[in-house]
């Protein structure tokens, strides 16, 4: 299952009036693990940068003014998504200045059922809490620490974190074959710990009990390790 982890950035919030994509970051999922194949474009809007935005991202005219238009990425683009799943977050705003800067080209848009909002997700599995990038990052302890400012590839890559964490984990769906198997070829189930039927025997040599033993004696009566054993 291959699906891509995608955030723009823009020159402000409605490409009706005016609003251009100028990033573009998206990594590479395969069976919901990173496979370090990443997409990253910056884009020439072909207008002046809000200092709003510039505040947000960082991006300024001088900086864009020798990359590629959008009409000179948007193939490779497409080509690069394919049919696959978008996760995004927020995901109706990215949808809206990709399909407008497609619709513009008269090119195929980017039907909104292919794309996954992992801020839908996040409201939904943590009702009331805050949902933001950030706030999911404090929640799941991801590092963002380089994230003064917003940029495309990485926000992907950060993102593709916290996906990964809402749904439980790096393997949320890891499953075990059977190892009796079945007349039908086998069958599968979730695996789960439990206690091993009989303990393993311990690695502690009966000199190193001696000392530990030693030790706590030399701290007295009132030791923390005395009252919890």
């Amino acid at each position: 299952m291959r699906e891509l982890v995608l955030d723009t950035e823009t020159t402000g919030f409605d490409p009706q009036q005016g609003d251009r994509i100028v990033e573009i970051g998206a990594v590479e999922l395969i069976n919901q693990m990173p496979t370090g194949r990443t997409y990253h474009q910056y884009i020439n809007p072909e207008r002046a940068m809000p200092d709003d935005a510039f505040q947000v991202h960082g991006l300024g005219d001088d900086f864009l003014r020798n990359k590629p238009v959008f009409k000179q990425i948007a193939q490779e683009f497409l080509d690069f998504v394919k049919d696959d799943t978008m996760v995004i977050h927020n995901a109706s705003f990215d949808m809206k200045f990709l399909n407008a800067e497609l619709g513009w080209l008269n090119m195929k848009q980017l039907p909104m059922e292919q794309a996954l909002d992992t801020l839908a997700i996040a409201r939904k599995r943590f009702p009331g809490s805050p949902a933001s990038l950030d706030a999911l990052c404090r929640r799941f302890n991801i590092d963002n620490s380089n994230r003064t400012l917003h940029g495309a590839l990485l926000d992907s890559e950060i993102l593709a974190e916290v996906y990964l964490e809402l749904l439980g984990g790096r393997q949320p769906g890891l499953v075990l074959a059977n190892s009796g198997g079945s007349a039908s070829g086998g069958s599968e189930e979730t695996w789960r710990a439990s206690k091993r039927p009989t303990p393993l025997p311990s690695r502690i040599t009966e000199k190193e009990t001696k000392a530990h033993t030693a030790f706590v004696d030399k701290l007295g009566e009132d030791a923390l390790w005395s009252k919890l054993n």
